[in-house]
């Protein structure tokens, strides 16, 4: 059976110990843990190997049966310096990560492919694979532009997070999905929105404030999951306005799980969901 996760963006007000207990009281099996800030002073909760905040934090995760799917976020700016990547790699080690999810933002295409190569080269030793998000207001903005970077690097642990936003509002669109290698398709965040999208100036708040429920809205979701590989990470990433409340990641969950228990995809495709 396929564990249902949530992404720290859904309730990024949350600490991680918080987030775990709602998650589990919720009825997911994984969260993603935002651990470094996706710019300077943005909102992240940095935890260090050996500190007593992991420690307690990794007692909550026992008691409540939550795991940690992934850690984020590392932006891969020209002055990005992959050595202090250390402490959020081993601190994702020590929670169970299976990867870390960041985005490209540097023009210089070899640049910046080579950080990521020796970002997922660090994240080797720690057992971590290193996943691109492609955002359309990032210089990778789209699946194609990340697939380049991931084969420009050649790395083995490396993929690309598939966010059902960002593919849709990227210009994406299942078809393309479907050609992609399967070992590049670890992940898929979900989310529902219109099929149109918003002005130009609305695209980043939709984002981080502005998402569905899936089957809320229109975009193609049961095309997107069944041009992903069976055995595809899956969390929930629906950050809203209008999602407040002790009740929110429960009311996300069983959204989100009704959903998937609905999709229609071909008999080998269907997803299995935790519960």
């Amino acid at each position: 059976m396929k564990p249902l996760g949530v992404a720290h963006l859904t309730a990024l007000d949350l600490a991680p110990e918080a987030l775990v207990r709602e998650a589990g009281r919720a009825g997911f099996s994984t969260v993603g843990l935002r651990l470094h800030p996706v710019m300077p002073g943005a909102q992240a909760y940095p935890l260090a190997v050996g500190g007593q905040a992991l420690r307690e934090l990794k007692a909550v995760m026992a008691g409540e049966g939550v795991g940690v799917a992934d850690i984020e976020f590392v932006s891969l700016t020209p002055q990005v310096q992959v050595g202090d990547c250390a402490m959020l790699l081993a601190a994702g080690a020590e929670l169970g990560a299976t990867s870390l999810t960041v985005s490209g933002d540097d023009e210089d295409g070899v640049r910046l492919a080579h950080n990521f190569a020796a970002l997922c080269e660090m994240a080797k030793e720690y057992g971590l694979r290193v996943d691109l998000e492609f955002m359309r207001w990032r210089p990778v903005a789209t699946l194609q532009q990340a697939l380049a970077v991931l084969n420009m690097a050649g790395q083995d642990n490396s993929a690309v997070l598939v966010d059902a936003l960002h593919l849709f509002r990227s210009g994406g669109d299942v078809a393309a999905l479907a050609e992609v290698d399967p070992r590049y398709l670890r992940a898929v965040q979900l989310c529902d929105a219109p099929l149109t999208a918003p002005a130009e100036a609305l695209i980043i708040q939709e984002a981080r404030e502005g998402r569905l429920l899936p089957g809320q809205g229109q975009l193609p979701l049961a095309a997107l999951m069944g041009a992903l590989p069976t055995d595809v990470q899956v969390s929930v990433e629906t950050p809203s306005v209008t999602l407040r409340g002790e009740n929110r990641l429960k009311h996300v969950r069983e959204a989100t799980h009704g959903w998937l228990g609905n999709v229609r995809l071909p008999t080998n495709r269907q997803p299995q969901i935790k519960d």
